[in-house]
């Protein structure tokens, strides 16, 4: 299980991500962190809400309501230009770390040399 503080650091990337492949609501977005992370990573309505509305408020992501076929309402987000400027960006900063922490566990060809 991920700490809070990782989970926190990678909510923003991780909707961006899975809105970039298109719009989606809340809970299919829940639900599809849970199944790429295989279980590792649980997120709430609580938790996920607030972080949406300020990613509209920075301009990232744009929300609409839409009415299902079973008459419910439901908010779908979709990412902006400037979320997928945000994106790459995000996307740049953990490959760059993700590159570290190769090299540190010995995971990569290269391997970690201390200086």
């Amino acid at each position: 299980m991920a700490t809070k503080v990782l989970v926190a650091a990678s909510t923003k990337p991780l909707v961006l991500s899975i809105l970039s492949y298109g719009e989606n609501y809340g809970y299919k977005i829940i639900k599809e962190v849970e199944r790429l992370s295989e279980g590792e990573l649980e997120w709430t309505d609580a938790m996920l809400y607030p972080v949406l509305s300020r990613m509209e408020k920075e301009g990232l992501v744009q929300s609409q309501w839409v009415k299902t076929e079973s008459g419910r309402r439901r908010k779908y987000y979709r990412i902006t230009a400037a979320g997928k400027e945000r994106l790459e960006e995000e996307r740049r900063q953990w490959l760059n770390v993700n590159q570290v922490f190769i090299k540190l566990w010995g995971m990569g060809t290269e391997g970690y040399t201390p200086a």
